[in-house]
């Protein structure tokens, strides 16, 4: 029985008619590929050199800010100018066609990168409303240190321990910001204990002259001693005293008027009361 279906046969001929229209078609572009060629280069110089030229305006406004919009306005450039080669190269594609697509092609990417670009416009507006500079010291989403640069996508901070947290923009614009070093002083405090029959009065007095005297603390605004009753069976000299904001500077003069102001009180007879007797004069918890 003979098979009906009827065998394909490849026609040689055919295959290589259609590559040498394939052939021709690419030599006839070569003049339009050879234009569009010179026109991106153009376009890529003219856009590196608008790039340069926006960093170098915008540098008085800070470096992350002038590297962020000569970033943006290069790849505008380089967009249009791609979009432009493809005209030259295809003359049957229209440029109204192009940003058509474009527009519909955006629509598309801002969904797909939707958390890149609400991070780029959260760097941006940080950068210009300026909450904070590079070398300020900051708290945010649990996460203390130094700001090394506010980039496209995050905000880099160096830890005091030598580490560096890389927060997204977004976090950083939404979430609280504590700016330690926004302001030239910054005030800490700390409650003396002293015993129940002590006179308050010269104690508060010998913590004071004894924290004033302590290097690193500023005279302006001026250290402060304050009588605070802890709780009913027990008393304390509470301490205030402002420094450099500068989470070093903080550490080390509070470490300074501790020690300080604890050998001051000893000295003029105010030894800390034994804590085991406050709990035991406190009565059961």
């Amino acid at each position: 029985m003979e098979d009906d279906d009827p065998s394909i046969d490849a026609d040689p001929g055919l295959i290589l008619d259609k590559v040498d229209q394939w052939v021709d078609g690419f030599f006839a572009l070569l003049p339009n590929l050879a234009v569009a060629g010179v026109v991106f280069l153009l376009v890529l110089l003219v856009a590196l050199a608008v790039a340069w030229s926006v960093r170098r305006s915008f540098r008085n406004r800070g470096e992350d800010l002038a590297r962020l919009l000569g970033s943006i306005a290069k790849w505008a450039i380089i967009l249009g100018g791609a979009l432009l080669a493809l005209a030259i190269v295809v003359p049957s594609i229209r440029p109204g066609d192009l940003f058509a697509g474009l527009g519909l092609g955006s629509v598309a990417i801002g969904f797909a990168f939707k958390d890149i670009l609400q991070n780029m416009l959260a760097g941006l507006i940080l950068l210009i409303r300026k909450p904070f500079v590079p070398g300020d010291q900051i708290r945010c989403d649990g996460h203390e240190g130094t700001v090394e640069h506010v980039e496209t996508r995050a905000t880099k901070v160096r830890t005091y321990d030598g580490r560096r947290v890389v927060i997204p923009n977004t976090d950083v614009f939404t979430n609280a910001v504590t700016v330690n070093t926004a302001y030239d002083a910054r005030r800490s405090e700390y409650d003396f204990p002293i015993p129940l029959d002590a006179d308050w009065n010269r104690a508060v007095s010998v913590a004071l002259e004894a924290a004033r005297g302590v290097e690193g603390v500023v005279p302006d605004p001026n250290p402060e001693a304050l009588a605070v009753a802890v709780e009913d069976h027990a008393k304390a000299v509470r301490v205030r005293w402002w420094t450099d904001p500068r989470q070093a500077e903080v550490v080390h003069t509070s470490s300074r008027v501790l020690l300080a102001v604890e050998a001051a009180l000893i000295d003029a007879n105010f030894p800390p009361p034994d804590r085991r007797r406050l709990r035991i004069a406190a009565g059961p918890p």
